[in-house]
């Protein structure tokens, strides 16, 4: 028996190919985790343990998520299984930059030589500043932490009225809410001053930015997010 990342082929490909092309040196980051909200008990004694991250191309980008598809108990908590129910698989929908990556990664480095911190990863610093170095702002994400049945035939109209009517917006429903995912280009000409802070305003909006989302078609908790 395997851990299930894939719930829908289908809705993973279309999300896929709705994200930006890769320009020169763009990638994007990928990252499994394990929750703790998500689980019953005490397995998971963090909020949040890292399984497994990395950078994918777009058209490798199914491959590399079908191949975190291991045998149950391959993914481990102080010698304990994760359970299936606890994952959840996340990316930054806006591409990364490997350039601005490398040199901050560089910068963070030498520090740690600097400081003699001979315990520290270089693996998984250098992961850090890939995962900070955003190469493109494509979207805007808007965390909203708020879900009741149809909520989200209200929210619709309601980020529209803000935008206007023909800026490129896609709606993520996830286990805990929405992410509203606005194109910053698109957005009319009477909104461009202050769509930010109109659409910040929302009473449940958790976090706002350049942020990692829950993938469609993927597994967050026992939930599958998908398009809107």
């Amino acid at each position: 028996m395997n851990y299930q990342i894939i719930k829908d082929r289908n809705i993973l490909q279309e999300f896929i190919e709705w994200l930006p092309n890769l320009e020169e040196g763009e990638t994007y980051y990928v990252g499994l985790l394990a929750r703790s909200k998500y689980t019953e008990g005490n397995i998971i004694k963090s909020d949040k343990q890292q399984l497994k991250r990395f950078t994918s191309r777009k058209e490798d980008l199914f491959y590399k998520i079908w191949q975190l598809e291991c045998p149950v108990g391959a993914y481990t908590n102080k010698g304990n299984a994760v359970p299936q129910e606890s994952l959840a698989i996340y990316i930054t929908p806006n591409p990364r930059s490997m350039y601005d990556a490398t040199f901050s990664g560089l910068t963070t480095l030498a520090k740690c030589i600097q400081h003699q911190k001979r315990t520290h990863n270089p693996h998984q610093e250098v992961m850090n500043e890939i995962q900070r170095s955003k190469s493109r702002s494509c979207f805007v994400d808007f965390d909203i932490d708020y879900k009741e049945a149809g909520y989200g035939q209200f929210l619709k109209p309601w980020v529209f009225e803000r935008v206007g009517n023909t800026a490129n917006v896609r709606f993520i429903e996830t286990r805990g809410g929405y992410h509203v995912l606005v194109d910053p280009s698109t957005v009319e000409e009477p909104f461009k001053k202050n769509w930010y802070q109109e659409l910040a305003k929302h009473p449940h909006t958790d976090q706002t930015g350049d942020q990692l989302i829950p993938i469609p078609g993927c597994t967050q908790g026992d939930f599958m997010p998908k398009f809107v």
